[in-house]
């Protein structure tokens, strides 16, 4: 096949018929952790800003069982992958758990940011990955971005926790969790984290409050 990124293009359209987009993708090498075989892997994560309406209204929202969502990234993720002769590959199926966050500063397309989060170009903090499709066979991918966003950022990540459990010191999780059970604290569990938020790449890439929300809610309980 002709290494001119029609595959590539053609995987993205797929995605984006369910409010997905390829939030990285790179051929792996033998330390990378991927399975045996596979050749290209492809990151999928939500496409803002459609993608809580669209997600919400499926099957997996409505029937009462539990966790939708990692539900219907099996059932949608899963089909693409059988539909490409792929392997679809979960962050929430484990142990053992595949080393997600390895593969996305792999990828090129994201960083660990100042507060020591991954930041991604287009998602910024508010990144997250619903699976990964490997293929078998090696497709022409884009080049990456290259300088991560905060080479050029005044960091306000660094200064806008309300508790500064965040910090290029690391992630006081206690302290975080102790916010979010105060009055104060609702605005984090409602509106997702405010440093999270404060990234303005995050601020570019349309994630509703009510996502945040439900991740919030997921995270703190």
């Amino acid at each position: 096949m002709p290494e001119d990124g029609a595959e590539h293009d053609a995987i993205a359209a797929r995605a984006a018929a369910h409010r997905l987009e390829i939030f990285g993708a790179f051929h792996p090498d033998p330390g990378d952790g991927a399975p045996p075989g596979i050749a290209t892997l492809l990151l999928l994560g939500p496409a803002g800003p459609g993608f809580w309406p669209h997600v919400t209204g499926q099957r997996e929202f409505t029937d009462g069982a539990p966790d939708p969502l990692d539900r219907w990234s099996r059932r949608v993720i899963g089909r693409m992958a059988c539909d490409l002769g792929g392997k679809a590959l979960f962050p929430f199926a484990g142990p053992p758990w595949h080393p997600f966050i390895a593969w996305a500063k792999r990828s090129g397309r994201a960083w660990e940011s100042p507060v020591r989060f991954l930041v991604h170009d287009t998602a910024g903090l508010m990144v997250s990955y619903r699976g990964a499709i490997g293929l078998r066979r090696r497709i022409a991918l884009p080049p990456p971005p290259g300088a991560p966003p905060c080479a050029t950022c005044a960091r306000p990540c660094l200064t806008l926790c309300p508790v500064g459990a965040l910090t290029a010191g690391g992630y006081d999780t206690t302290a975080c969790h102790g916010f979010l059970d105060t009055v104060e604290g609702r605005d984090c569990m409602t509106r997702g984290c405010a440093v999270r938020r404060a990234c303005p790449v995050s601020r570019t890439y349309g994630r509703v409050p009510e996502q945040s929300a439900y991740h919030m809610s997921r995270f703190h309980r």
